[in-house]
């Protein structure tokens, strides 16, 4: 059974930086697509940055602050967040789709707290 598992967030203050990285455990095949999406009480979870061959996207609030990027070890992804401002604060979740299997998969969620 695949699991993605997060880490890395936190309370910073404004202007500070954190990074979350995401390991996904369980599975034969690599990970095609991963990302991270943002999601505050009830509100939607939004797209924040995501990367697979051709590159990477992000969120246009998000862009020249954070940086996604994919780790050596397999199926590993980080999201590198500076310049943090308190409107980033939300649960950030690690999304990681396999074509092999058409899956996608979910972590659980890693709370970033932007407030001094």
């Amino acid at each position: 059974q695949v699991q993605l598992v997060e880490s890395g967030g936190g309370l910073v203050q404004p202007g500070g930086s954190l990074r979350l990285s995401c390991a996904a455990s369980g599975s034969a095949f690599s990970m095609n697509t991963m990302s991270w999406y943002r999601q505050n009480p009830g509100g939607q979870r939004d797209l924040v940055a995501l990367i697979n061959q051709e590159g990477s996207t992000y969120a246009d609030s998000v862009k020249g602050r954070f940086t996604i990027s994919r780790g050596n070890a397999k199926n590993t992804v980080y999201l590198q967040m500076n310049s943090l401002e308190p409107e980033d604060t939300a649960v950030y979740y690690c999304n990681a789709y396999s074509a092999a299997v058409n899956s996608n998969y979910w972590g659980q969620g890693t709370q970033v707290t932007v407030s001094s």
